[in-house]
């Protein structure tokens, strides 16, 4: 997931503003303060993006509640497995910082 984020953010950069020294130092930070776990649960094939299929499966192992993403066709069956998908402000407002 993290090198997902890195991928984009460096496509993205120029357009945000940034340069590439700040996307590295924040990949770097998130990388020090995360929780690494190998993820034993496989659905594959469930999604009809194939590139997506590992957001997938991070959602379920990590049981999550949500899986936040604009793209909510592509997962419009996780359901499934108890994982409900919700837009950015969606989430915001779930969480009581959007009204």
């Amino acid at each position: 997931m993290l090198l997902e984020y890195e991928a984009v953010l460096k496509r993205e950069q120029n357009r945000l503003g940034r340069d590439l020294s700040t996307v590295d130092r924040l990949i770097d930070d998130v990388a020090a303060r995360a929780n690494r776990h190998t993820v034993y649960y496989l659905i594959r094939p469930f999604l009809s993006d194939p590139g997506d299929e590992f957001i997938m499966e991070l959602a379920v192992a990590s049981a999550s509640e949500y899986l936040v993403t604009h793209n909510r066709d592509d997962f419009r069956d996780a359901g499934r497995f108890g994982v409900g998908v919700v837009t950015p402000g969606e989430f915001l407002r779930i969480i009581g910082e959007l009204t």
